[in-house]
């Protein structure tokens, strides 16, 4: 009778605005909310600290670097000279470049000395480009436009790029690409040394672009372009195709190294 009462008048009902707590919990110790606070801002310290580290090393080089590009006859041909698949050895090194400038050019100034191309079985070599801010399309549209036909004034060229870095007094670096040997007269092995010897701050990293691969070559157009680059504190790299070029540059260009190298065996 008493439910009824209630249900007919509402006398026992709950009031609307009123609420039913959970059973209440023990309240955390301040000593425990100091210790997660500071924890908190450690946590916060770090990370800000981790973004300052990578902002540094992501600041410019200090080096310019010239790059020494292959476009001598024998770029034009087949990467696999066996093969009827068509795949233009300078397409390759174009290819890997494209992919590997955008990222370098930002962190350093880059120029460009080309050898091999124009008129066809002569030692030509070209200035194309004095190192520059920003110049991954400059040296894109350079290098799409080159007409492999020469011979391999290597000497020559890295010469040429040696003296507008000033390697006598600025610390610089040069990478080389290139895909057979010498053949205007040069020595690269005495090159390297003369270099070494007058220039220490003075870098020059080659890639071999399947030096080691091609036995018609010889063993000594991969001797020499080892001793070029070790002579000078370099770097040989010995590459295969795109995704090989592309990890040699980035490794050769990159300030600072922006991937390992993972060396692959000659095929």
């Amino acid at each position: 009778r008493q439910r009824q009462m209630c249900i007919r008048d509402r006398s026992c009902a709950i009031p609307p605005t009123a609420k039913v707590s959970p059973p209440s919990s023990k309240m955390i110790p301040q000593r425990e909310t100091g210790a997660l606070r500071a924890l908190t801002l450690a946590a916060v310290a770090a990370l800000c600290a981790g973004i300052a580290k990578g902002a540094e090393e992501r600041s410019p080089c200090t080096e310019d670097a010239m790059i020494v590009f292959d476009a001598s006859g024998s770029m034009s041909g087949n990467l696999d000279p066996f093969s009827t698949v068509v795949q233009l050895r300078i397409d390759e090194v174009r290819k890997a470049l494209r992919r590997v400038l955008p990222r370098a050019s930002q962190f350093r100034k880059i120029g460009l000395v080309t050898y091999g191309a124009g008129a066809y079985n002569q030692c030509n070599v070209s200035l194309d480009l004095r190192p520059t801010p920003q110049a991954a399309k400059p040296i894109m549209r350079i290098v799409d436009a080159l007409r492999p036909a020469g011979k391999t004034p290597m000497t020559e060229a890295i010469e040429q790029a040696a003296e507008v870095l000033d390697y006598r007094n600025q610390p610089a670096v040069i990478v080389v690409l290139t895909d057979g040997q010498e053949t205007c007269n040069g020595d690269p092995c005495a090159l390297g040394k003369r270099l070494g010897a007058e220039a220490p701050n003075l870098t020059v990293n080659v890639i071999g672009f399947r030096l080691q691969s091609d036995s018609w070559l010889g063993a000594q157009s991969y001797l020499d372009a080892k001793c070029l680059a070790e002579e000078t504190g370099g770097t040989y790299l010995n590459v295969h195709g795109e995704d090989d070029l592309a990890k040699a540059f980035e490794q050769t260009l990159g300030c600072p190294m922006m991937s390992a190298w993972e060396p692959r065996a000659a095929r």
